[in-house]
């Protein structure tokens, strides 16, 4: 059930140093999901309506499924019951990173809800698609299993590829999303974009670990330096005060 792509829209994925001469009719067609991205692939990352950091996260509203049922959700609502929303975009369906990374990131659901968190996964595919990838034996390349059924996490469409868009992850020639893990505190505001290309599986504990520093940044008016995790020393930001972690840690 992969989405058919088009040989002229898939080129300027797959071979993005040859030149249109050197490409031989003849030759066989690669997964675009094992390849690396050129800079010319159009993907717009630049409009001023795109999601930026420490601006308002955009809004959406799609239809996206929840234990095995298609409804509708927005980012307004899932914000109303939650401190903070990741948005988690991956390229396709029935595909091969990206079964791993949604089984991964379900199976840590008590530990974002621990951080009242809730992480969404978006794609291009429809909300039919979602649905019968997540009855599909995860032995087989699919979602269902008894470890992952009762806590999948919700699977949003983006038919229309506009809230991709929104959030600059798309590359609009071949119709599908980078990886893209964007975290949003209860305020709406985005407080981290994190995008990586298809072939670059994402990190669960990287992902908590970014909350936990949200969280406690906004919490303590401290700063995190490198390799911080929760409970490992912060940094007073200002001149004299930081010196205290410098004479200490550097």
């Amino acid at each position: 059930m992969q989405r058919a792509l088009s040989t002229r829209a898939i080129r300027p994925l797959l071979f993005p140093s040859l030149r249109p001469s050197l490409l031989s009719k003849s030759r066989p067609l690669v997964n675009p999901l094992l390849c690396s991205v050129s800079s010319t692939t159009i993907f717009s990352r630049h409009s001023s309506h795109h999601a930026k950091v420490r601006f308002p996260a955009p809004e959406f509203s799609a239809p996206a499924v929840i234990n095995k049922e298609i409804v509708d959700i927005s980012l307004s609502d899932l914000l109303k019951k939650n401190d903070y929303v990741v948005l988690l975009f991956y390229p396709m369906d029935f595909t091969f990173v990206c079964p791993t990374e949604l089984i991964a990131f379900s199976q840590a659901k008590d530990k974002f809800a621990a951080l009242n968190t809730q992480v969404v996964g978006i794609s291009t595919d429809s909300e039919f698609s979602h649905l019968a990838w997540s009855k599909l034996d995860s032995k087989l390349g699919g979602l269902s299993s008894a470890a992952v059924d009762n806590c999948l996490l919700p699977l949003v469409a983006d038919r229309s590829h506009s809230i991709s868009k929104k959030y600059g992850v798309l590359l609009e020639d071949g119709g599908i999303a980078l990886r893209g893990l964007f975290v949003i505190d209860k305020k709406g505001i985005l407080r981290s974009s994190i995008i990586n290309d298809l072939p670059i599986g994402r990190s669960v504990d990287e992902a908590l670990r970014i909350i936990e520093a949200i969280k406690f940044t906004d919490t303590h008016g401290e700063v995190c330096p490198a390799n911080w995790s929760a409970g490992k020393p912060s940094i007073k930001p200002s001149p004299k005060d930081s010196l205290e972690y410098f004479g200490k840690n550097q």
